[in-house]
């Protein structure tokens, strides 16, 4: 699903599984609670997207400004918290 647009979309819960989401568009949709299982979201947009509770413990490739888009609950393992905190030039070792 490379280049897929999912822009504006409500789509709470929705499940990913083993899904190349590379480069899709995620920009003001609604992906509260959503599992991102297995996923690779390389090159993907978060803009304005409700992410509270979401899962990306598994899912790989993805930035995520927390300052854009709502996070209150949602997962991430150590690896993925780097795709958060990106922006913010941190050095993690």
């Amino acid at each position: 699903m490379r280049y897929a647009s999912f822009a504006g979309r409500r789509m709470p819960h929705t499940h990913f599984v083993r899904c190349g989401l590379d480069e899709a568009d995620f920009a003001d949709a609604d992906l509260s609670g959503a599992v991102f299982r297995d996923c690779s979201l390389a090159g993907a947009v978060f803009q304005n997207t409700r992410l509270a509770a979401a899962d990306f413990t598994s899912a790989i490739g993805f930035v995520i400004d927390p300052m854009t888009n709502p996070l209150l609950g949602a997962r991430f393992s150590l690896h993925g918290l780097l795709g958060v905190v990106a922006k913010f030039g941190l050095v993690v070792e």
